[in-house]
């Protein structure tokens, strides 16, 4: 195995944490990572990982050749995608995680497009709201909703959704309308929604003016998934905020009633979220122009 190779080999086992997920990764007999880093170990006279019963992890030494490893392979990388590109059509496979309710509603009933664009693209999709971590699951980018904070990665926002805050009509008939957000905190519910990845309980959000008052209210159900948060609120039991594009047909047909119009929500950044490259793939660049190009008119 060539030098580079044996470079990939290795940051692999550092971002995945174990020799024998960087060898199904790679598809590589695990055998042959073990001999990899054994000579490559002896090659620059020091020792770069550190095994324990349960993960791998890079010693002092092993950080900084990583460091070194990562610069070097994304500028061979970007050289040679820069010579490839003029004349390539992207191709291979993406691996991207994508919120259930945009994706079954939005993204994937537009895939025949995009695959009549790329058909040399092979998608593998997830869907969640938890939280993934890229580099450890192998995943090309997600599609998230609210701010992030993850500064190790790189974030592009590909939409801003306006939000309604909503009751269900039985709620409505059971609690009455709350025409203040002062009426609001006296006897109402909500339903609480907990971050998958904290579990921390987000409070109702509304504009007053243009400041962002939060409004915590009691609650007799917490979920933290899309799905949940929306099929809780119709069957009465609480006060949530949707994006507006989810509940047309709700609210439409007087299922769901519009609460506070004059106090919105704040409205609700989408973001396609990638590790920080400095040459992304041909194949990931077309497919967040296409999801921002899927997504430009939603509000």
């Amino acid at each position: 195995m060539d030098r580079l190779q044996a470079m990939r080999v290795f940051t692999r086992i550092v971002e995945l944490g174990s020799f024998t997920r960087a060898a199904d990764d790679l598809s590589l007999p695990r055998a042959t990572l073990t001999h990899t880093i054994k000579r490559l170990e002896e090659r620059v006279g020091a020792h770069l990982l550190q095994r324990t019963t349960r993960s791998v992890r890079p010693t002092r030494d092993g950080e900084f050749y990583y460091n070194h490893c990562v610069r070097l392979l994304a500028d061979l990388d970007a050289v040679e995608a820069d010579f490839r590109e003029a004349a390539s059509v992207p191709k291979g496979k993406l691996r991207v995680d994508l919120p259930s309710t945009a994706a079954g509603t939005i993204l994937i009933p537009a895939l025949p497009d995009f695959f009549a664009r790329y058909p040399q693209i092979e998608l593998e999709i997830s869907t969640s709201d938890r939280f993934i971590d890229l580099v450890q699951e192998g995943v090309d980018c997600v599609l998230r909703s609210g701010e992030l904070s993850d500064s190790s990665l790189v974030a592009r926002r590909v939409a801003t959704l306006s939000q309604v805050t909503v009751a269900s009509a039985d709620y409505v008939r059971r609690q009455g309308i709350p025409l203040t957000l002062a009426e609001l905190q006296d006897g109402h519910l909500a339903v609480n929604w907990a971050s998958p990845t904290t579990r921390r309980v987000t409070p109702l959000e509304f504009m007053v003016g243009k400041r962002m008052r939060e409004v915590p209210l009691p609650s007799m159900v917490t979920v933290n998934g899309a799905h949940a948060y929306l099929s809780c609120c119709e069957a009465g039991l609480g006060i949530a905020q949707l994006p507006a594009y989810r509940i047309v047909d709700q609210l439409s047909r007087g299922a769901l009633v519009e609460l506070l119009p004059a106090t919105p929500p704040p409205p609700m950044p989408i973001s396609v979220v990638f590790a920080s490259q400095r040459q992304l793939p041909l194949r990931l660049r077309v497919f967040i122009d296409w999801v921002a190009e899927q997504l430009r008119d939603m509000r």
